[in-house]
């Protein structure tokens, strides 16, 4: 048990959990916006192209809710395919907006790690990584000059 809490301790220490914590934040705060972006900006012209057809309700109905010959039955059984179109955008543009987060993220990541470049600063591991490569490359010039001369 003390080795469970030791390994629950150093999880939550090293920022994992509180990583984790602020992506549901924000995945939650994102969600918001996507579904006011989806019901309220794509699909008013989704449904003015389909003259004024509202996406949500749109049903494929199975079964309605009749009673016939003493038969009852008392709920409709339909295909709501309206709600899946919405889920469609809805997921289109998640991954669309995703894609473009990561890909400019990627690109902040990509600068600064880069030594060389000096509009972003280099993290101080990288820094030393370049300085430990360069004073490698010279040691194998060294080394290649002194194997030339045997």
């Amino acid at each position: 048990m003390r080795k469970l809490f030791s390994e629950f301790k150093e999880f939550a220490v090293k920022g994992n959990m509180i990583d984790i914590a602020i992506g549901v934040i924000i995945g939650t705060a994102f969600n918001k916006v996507v579904d006011v972006l989806v019901k309220e900006i794509f699909l008013p012209p989704l449904s003015f192209l389909t003259d004024g057809v509202n996406w949500s309700n749109k049903k494929w109905v199975i079964r309605e809710a009749v009673t016939t010959d003493g038969v009852s039955y008392p709920e409709e059984i339909a295909i709501g395919y309206g709600k899946f179109i919405e889920a469609t955008v809805d997921f289109v543009i998640i991954g669309f907006t995703v894609f473009l987060v990561v890909k400019v993220m990627n690109r902040i990541r990509n600068r600064s790690e880069d030594p060389k470049d000096q509009t972003e600063v280099t993290p101080k591991n990288i820094q030393l990584l370049d300085a430990m490569v360069q004073k490698m490359d010279q040691q194998i010039s060294l080394l290649e000059k002194m194997a030339k001369k045997d």
